[in-house]
């Protein structure tokens, strides 16, 4: 039998997942003016044309992809296997991990979204200690 927060946590983080995915194909424009400013939103839009079809493509595109992890969170929540449970938040704390890897030494370099890298990392953290919470609980529940 599975573990009600395993279910919680999935549903928590796939509803999330499906609404950023949308607005990301959607209004991405918008999304960027609300979480950078309209500054330098308009500078992460490009300059040319051909430049901000491109990055209007990739953001639809990773938009989808976002959509693509909310609807396997969705489907994931619904397994039952404590094992399969235990192996999936092991990966979602490593992914957490490798994001915040990532931001520290590749986006915090970045001139337009390197004032906002401290944030984004310690968002990461947060997100892997969840999982790492849910296994201490899966844990307690296996060995009581």
């Amino acid at each position: 039998m599975g573990s009600s927060g395993f279910f919680t946590i999935c549903l928590i983080y796939s509803v999330v997942a499906l609404s950023c995915g949308t607005l990301m194909m959607f209004y991405s424009h918008e999304v960027f003016a609300f979480s950078h400013g309209t500054e330098i939103a308009s500078k992460l839009s490009g300059s040319t044309p051909h430049d901000q079809l491109l990055i209007e493509t990739s953001d639809s595109f990773s938009g989808l992809l976002l959509f693509a992890v909310g609807i396997l969170l969705f489907m994931v929540a619904f397994v039952k296997d404590r094992d399969f449970q235990s192996f999936f938040a092991k990966g979602c704390v490593l992914l957490h991990i490798a994001m915040a890897i990532w931001r520290i030494y590749f986006e915090r370099k970045l001139e337009e979204l390197g004032r906002d890298w401290l944030r984004l990392v310690f968002g990461d953290f947060v997100l892997a200690l969840s999982w790492v919470l849910f296994l201490v609980y899966s844990w307690r529940e296996k060995y009581d």
